[in-house]
C-alpha cells in the first residue's frame, strides 16, 4: 500500500499532488526579473498562436522543434521549470513563493506561505461515509479549501459538528453542551478534550461557522478527525453492532430478550 503524507512545507517527501506517489519533492526558491519596457506584459501564448506557428513553413526545421515543445509546455497550464545557458543576473528574492518539483512524476506543486496553491487538490481525510449527505457535501468543501483557506476549512468542519450534534439528536446550538451529553450517551471523553485543544467550544461555539482568526492548518486537520471520530463512535460502530445482531437466529434473538426482560 502506498504511503499518504499530506503534502507540508516541512516536509522533503510527502504524497505528490499530482501523481500521488510518495517520494521526494524538490524545493525551489524564486527570483524576480522585471520585464522590459518593450514587452511589459507576460506572453501568454493561445491554442490560436501554435497554430499559425505550425502553418509557418519559413522557420528552420531545428528552431521549430524547440519553438514547438516550448508552447506545448505553455499550452498546458502547468508550471514547468525551464534551464537556459544564458543565466540573468538578478538581486530580487521573491519571498513566501516557493515551488516543489516531484521526483517522480516532475511536475511542479507551487506553494504561498505554508499553503499549496496549484494543483488544487483535497486534503485531510475522506468523511465517514455513514454521515447524513449535508454533512458530507461540507466535508468535501472543507477538504477542497483547506490549503487555500485553513480558516474557512475550520470554519465549516465547526458547522459539520454542529449539524452532526442535531443529527444525532442534541439541540445543534451550542457544542459545548452537545458533546457533553453525547459523552453521557456513549462518546468517549477524550473527543471532548480534543475540542477543547482546537477552540471549538466556549465562548467560540456560539457561532460555529464563524472564521476563528487563531485557525490554522493543523487546527482544520484536526478538526477532520474529530467529525470522522464522532461519527465513527455514534453512527458506524453501533449500526455495525446491530448488523452484527440482525444476522443472528431468531430463536437466539428470542433468548437474548428474554435474558434482558424485554418482550
Amino acid at each position: 500500500m502506498t504511503k499518504n503524507v499530506t503534502p507540508s512545507v516541512k516536509e522533503t517527501a510527502f504524497s505528490c499532488p499530482h501523481c500521488g506517489a510518495y517520494t521526494t519533492q524538490f524545493w525551489h526558491k524564486l527570483y524576480a526579473v522585471s520585464l522590459p519596457k518593450e514587452s511589459p506584459t507576460p506572453f501568454i501564448p493561445s491554442k490560436a498562436d501554435k497554430e499559425r506557428f505550425d502553418r509557418d513553413t519559413e522557420i528552420a526545421q531545428e528552431r521549430r522543434e524547440v519553438v514547438r515543445g516550448y508552447l506545448e509546455r505553455i499550452l498546458t497550464g502547468f508550471v514547468s521549470l525551464e534551464y537556459h545557458d544564458n543565466t540573468t543576473y538578478c538581486q530580487t528574492e521573491v519571498y513566501n513563493l516557493h515551488l516543489t518539483k516531484c521526483y517522480n512524476c516532475k511536475q511542479i506543486a507551487v506553494w504561498v506561505y505554508d499553503r499549496l496553491l496549484f494543483p488544487i487538490i483535497k486534503t485531510g481525510v475522506a468523511p465517514n461515509v455513514d454521515l447524513p449527505p449535508d454533512i458530507i457535501r461540507d466535508f468535501e468543501e472543507a477538504r477542497e479549501i483547506s490549503n487555500a483557506s485553513p480558516r474557512g476549512s475550520a470554519a465549516l468542519l465547526r458547522l459539520c459538528i454542529q449539524k452532526l450534534c442535531a443529527h444525532l439528536g442534541e439541540k445543534g446550538k451550542n457544542i459545548d453542551e452537545d458533546i457533553g451529553r453525547l459523552v453521557k450517551k456513549g462518546l468517549n471523553p477524550l473527543v471532548q478534550q480534543a475540542l477543547d485543544v482546537v477552540r471549538v467550544i466556549g465562548n467560540e461555539a456560539v457561532h460555529p461557522g464563524v472564521i476563528d482568526l487563531n485557525d490554522d492548518r493543523d487546527t482544520a486537520m484536526t478538526l477532520f478527525q474529530l467529525v470522522n471520530s464522532i461519527a465513527d463512535q455514534m453512527i458506524s460502530h453501533p449500526k455495525t453492532v446491530q448488523n452484527m445482531y440482525e444476522k443472528l437466529p431468531e430463536s437466539k434473538r428470542q433468548a437474548i430478550a428474554k435474558r434482558d426482560g424485554k418482550d
